[in-house]
């Protein structure tokens, strides 16, 4: 009798922990897939702050487009000048992992990013290539589990820790407060391989766009350099036409849609 509690009581264990683990995945696809639409437009102001507190501006214009492998993502600078016409194509391809590609004016070609290149800064940002991908990262790449539950901002929250399941990704887990109401990712810490809390995103105001609580301002700091970026978002528009040949190299070649 004693071995078959012993036995049950393992077993109850088991499927706890099991639940748990699927209740922490189910979350963060729902966090991720909180927003429904096919297409997304915008512009955004980014404001990087320097460690001397010195600051710069980049205008930046994004499309992004659900497609038949995944999602699919271009990123368009318009300003300043030093950096302007660069484009950045990012597309799923089947298996939740992302290709990358950019165009640099000052090479006058389109260059595929390399995976060993995703901790690299984004056009001088507190983004890495990782980071912009990541955003619309697949939540089975990584492992999830629930921390705990607590207030963040005044919103009660889930802290679950993401662990990616491919050991050659740019950080080692990720800590996510993500809103039990309405799924927003309100804040998330960012580990590196020795296990330092590098780097934090941050959810700074909320806006109602078409019905859609959307990101309308976020800021990525990294505590080494004592840097910062602030995206903050000036137009938003959901479910608007995008062409298809948007989302090609040759857009980013050209910066013409055909």
């Amino acid at each position: 009798m004693k071995t078959v509690r012993f036995v049950c009581c393992v077993f109850f264990a088991l499927v706890v922990l099991d639940a748990g683990a699927q209740d922490a995945a189910g979350i963060v696809r729902k966090s991720r897939d909180r927003i429904s639409a096919d297409t997304v437009q915008s512009r955004s102001r980014m404001v990087i702050t320097a460690k001397n507190g010195g600051v710069t501006e980049r205008v930046v214009d994004q499309y992004s487009k659900d497609g038949p492998k995944g999602g699919r993502k271009v990123i368009v600078f318009q300003r300043p000048e030093s950096v302007a016409n660069t484009r950045y194509l990012t597309m799923e391809d089947g298996a939740g992992n992302n290709d990358q590609w950019i165009f640099l004016p000052a090479l006058g070609r389109v260059r595929r990013i390399a995976g060993s290149e995703g901790s690299n800064s984004f056009v001088g940002t507190d983004l890495s290539y990782d980071d912009i991908s990541s955003m619309d990262r697949d939540a089975g790449l990584d492992t999830h589990t629930l921390l705990r539950e607590e207030s963040y901002g005044g919103r009660p929250c889930y802290v679950i820790q993401s662990i990616p399941k491919d050991s050659s990704y740019q950080y080692s887990k990720m800590i996510l407060w993500i809103d039990k109401e309405n799924w927003v990712s309100h804040k998330i810490e960012l580990y590196d391989k020795r296990g330092t809390h590098v780097k934090t995103m941050e959810i700074l105001e909320l806006k109602n766009v078409q019905g859609i609580l959307s990101p309308w301002r976020t800021k990525m700091t990294t505590f080494a350099a004592g840097t910062s970026t602030t995206i903050n978002v000036e137009i938003l528009e959901y479910n608007k036409n995008i062409p298809e040949s948007v989302f090609t190299t040759s857009y980013l070649e050209t910066g013409r849609a055909r």
